[in-house]
C-alpha cells in the first residue's frame, strides 16, 4: 500500500505564495507520475499540475501557468510552488501518484486565498 502525506496549505492574502509538499511512503515502486489536483467548494475536482518521473515531462492547467511550479526531489516527494495566488485558487489540494500498482490520492490540504 502507498500513503501520500501533503503539507504546506494555509491562509494567504491575494498575491502571496505557498509551497505544498507531498511525500509518498509505503510500497512505492514503478512511479509513473506525481501531481496535484484541487477541488473548490461546490465544484468538481480538477487537474492542476503533473510531473512524469522519467523524462520529467511537466503539464499545467492553463489557469496556473506562469504562477505555479511543480518540482520533485530525488526520492518520492513532489512540490507545488504557488505564487501570485488569487482568491479563485482557494480549494483543497490533493496529491496524486500514478504507479505500477495503481493510482493513489492524499487526504488533501486546504489552501485559502483571502484578504
Amino acid at each position: 500500500q502507498v500513503q501520500l502525506r501533503e503539507s504546506g496549505g494555509g491562509l494567504v492574502q491575494p498575491g502571496g505564495s505557498l509551497r505544498l509538499a507531498c511525500t509518498a511512503s509505503g510500497r512505492v515502486s514503478g512511479v509513473y507520475a506525481m501531481g496535484w489536483h484541487r477541488q473548490a467548494p461546490g465544484k468538481e475536482r480538477e487537474f492542476v499540475a503533473r510531473m512524469r518521473w522519467a523524462g520529467h515531462e511537466i503539464l499545467y492547467t492553463d489557469s496556473v501557468k506562469g504562477r505555479f511550479t511543480i518540482s520533485r526531489d530525488p526520492r518520492n516527494t513532489v512540490y507545488l510552488q504557488m505564487n501570485s495566488l488569487k482568491p479563485e485558487d482557494t480549494a483543497v489540494y490533493y496529491c496524486r501518484l500514478d504507479g505500477a500498482t495503481g493510482t493513489y490520492w492524499g487526504q488533501g490540504t486546504q489552501v485559502t486565498v483571502s484578504s
